[in-house]
């Protein structure tokens, strides 16, 4: 796992992604935190733009913070409500950030401002089990996760009108994700400054939680990752 990775799927969406499409010279929407390594690769890679869109104040200080200079613009706007055009962007990216209750708004809205043709490439966090055990209930509650089922997820997208075209079991980078994740939070928190370590604190809260429950209490027999690359199709 590259330490500039704090999330699911670590840097293996992005390789998903990039292995099974040419960027060369598309415009591309990030939905998410925690992106601005993934936003940096995408303009190594060739695309002609790439915007960040967060959610919470923090998040967006601390990524024009670390994107200073990058040419990577990073707004502050709701997942479901943006204030693009329609038929704004050739790719839209989000890595386990629409795995909540807001995926039915967050995807019609995806939809809205793909171009004709354009791909979505998303990273969900899912459940394994059609019945997880209480522990993991209230681990997705607590963190506002709302997973879909494995044998859900491609059904659920193709009835909002998105043609699948490839996806990858990512589950097997959740290990590392919460080891390192986890470790190197730790170690860092005493020397951020008083911005990062508020930006952090609630982050290095949620990994810690997650972490535990995965690595010890048999949350990897619930919790899987999948990453897909949808095509829009018609209405």
């Amino acid at each position: 796992m590259n330490d500039n990775y704090f999330l699911p799927g670590t840097d293996k969406q992005l390789d998903f992604l990039t292995e099974n499409l040419d960027i060369t010279g598309l415009s591309i929407l990030i939905i998410g935190t925690g992106c601005e390594e993934i936003s940096q690769k995408l303009l190594e890679k060739g695309a002609s733009k790439v915007i960040i869109i967060v959610d919470d104040n923090d998040s967006l200080l601390n990524s024009r913070l670390i994107l200073s200079n990058s040419g990577i613009n990073v707004k502050m706007m709701e997942f479901d409500n943006t204030d693009f055009k329609d038929s704004e962007f050739d790719i839209v990216y989000a890595q386990a950030s629409v795995s909540n209750k807001k995926r039915n708004k967050i995807t019609k809205e995806v939809y809205r401002i793909l171009k004709a043709g354009g791909n979505f490439c998303v990273g969900e966090i899912t459940s394994l089990t059609k019945t997880p055990p209480q522990f993991i209930l209230d681990l997705w509650k607590n963190s506002g996760v709302s997973p879909l089922h494995i044998e859900e997820q491609e059904q659920y997208y193709k009835g909002r009108k998105f043609d699948i075209v490839k996806s990858e079991n990512l589950s097997y980078t959740l290990k590392d994700f919460y080891m390192t994740s986890i470790s190197l939070l730790s170690e860092n928190i005493d020397r951020l400054t008083e911005q990062e370590k508020s930006y952090y604190k609630k982050l290095l809260n949620i990994i810690s939680h997650e972490s535990n429950a995965y690595l010890r209490l048999g949350g990897d027999a619930h919790i899987g990752f999948y990453a897909y690359i949808f095509k829009k199709g018609e209405l």
